[in-house]
């Protein structure tokens, strides 16, 4: 499947480039461009905070603009948590990456622009494109590291394809079962002298019945309630029988 191009435009520290690539791979993205990197490029910290993710590094293209590094993209994202002066569509990475997989499927080819750690992206860079993404962080401290960047976008990007899984398969008691449980609770809570005073009496149990409906309880839960019962009203055995 296609997948955008995350471009880091003049990134400062090779540790955050390598820190890119991890991210980007986490979530099974690999191309990657680099334009004008401060301290040159190949970078060996790159290499050494990408961990097993190198190869996403090995592959980058490096350009000398972003004019260059976006030239063949149809649509391009530039992130910033800073408000800008530039009238552009404002996206969370949600919404930029459900359009791009839209732009993609219909064969487009996206890029998005990360700019470099200390000031972001500047206005310039920021007219290529066709909107801007911006995370709602805390309004006094809205500095995000450049590989935190990447990865909640790239994140997003995995979600749009990959929804979380739900949770298993399970068989839910029926009204029935659960009716039974409720009449085995009363009953053995009775013998017990749990419902005092008497005229205290029906409204608990009305409250027992409602909290086991709120339970939403499985089959096998009503089973393990019912043992649960079972064994607490047996007798002990003595010292001299086997338990």
């Amino acid at each position: 499947m296609s997948q955008p191009t995350f471009i880091l435009v003049r990134p400062q520290m090779g540790e955050n480039i390598g820190g890119a690539a991890r991210a980007m791979l986490n979530f099974g993205l690999d191309r990657m461009r680099l334009v004008a990197p401060r301290d040159g490029w190949p970078n060996s910290r790159a290499v050494a905070l990408a961990s097993g993710a190198a190869r996403v590094l090995d592959d980058a293209g490096l350009h000398e603009s972003v004019a260059d590094a976006v030239a063949d993209c149809t649509h391009v994202y530039a992130t910033t948590a800073r408000p800008r002066d530039l009238v552009k569509p404002v996206l969370t990475p949600e919404q930029a990456m459900a359009e791009a997989r839209a732009v993609t499927a219909a064969g487009g080819r996206v890029g998005v622009l990360f700019g470099p750690e200390r000031a972001g992206l500047e206005n310039a860079d920021i007219a290529r494109a066709q909107a801007i993404v911006s995370v709602p962080v805390n309004p006094d401290f809205f500095s995000l590291n450049l590989a935190q960047c990447v990865l909640l976008t790239a994140y997003e990007w995995r979600r749009q394809a990959e929804p979380l899984a739900g949770p298993p398969e399970i068989e839910r008691a029926q009204a029935i079962e659960v009716e039974k449980l409720g009449a085995h609770f009363e009953e053995r809570l009775e013998a017990a002298g749990f419902f005092f005073p008497p005229a205290k009496a029906p409204g608990m149990k009305v409250a027992l019945r409602n909290m086991l409906s709120r339970l939403a309880l499985t089959r096998a839960d009503v089973q393990i309630f019912h043992g649960m019962l079972r064994q607490l009203t047996r007798r002990p055995p003595g010292p001299d029988e086997e338990a």
